[in-house]
């Protein structure tokens, strides 16, 4: 699985509901992330999924349920993606 953050301007919501899973940290964000799955022609991009992020020891994680829904969406990808063209770059070092 590769993964590509999204780019976000606003700030995130906090989320008071939520313990970190990681620290115990009460003060929670949620940002909404672009993830992509696969490669070539098994491509999929999703995007919008809700990721816990936490201040305190910086460890991003999704819930249980945003996972579920994550491989929901992977098992069903006809029926719910719809296609987009996008530029793809492979990464080359430049000459020293």
């Amino acid at each position: 699985m590769s993964a590509s953050p999204a780019n976000s301007s606003s700030s995130p919501p906090i989320s008071s509901e939520h313990l970190c899973a990681h620290c115990g940290s009460s003060v929670v964000q949620i940002k909404y992330v672009t993830r992509s799955f696969g490669k070539a022609a098994a491509l999929l991009v999703i995007e919008a999924i809700p990721m816990y992020s936490c201040p305190d020891c910086g460890e991003p994680y999704f819930s249980a349920r945003t996972l579920h829904e994550i491989e929901r969406i992977k098992a069903f990808r006809k029926s719910v993606a719809v296609c987009r063209q996008v530029p793809v770059a492979s990464f080359q070092p430049a000459a020293a």
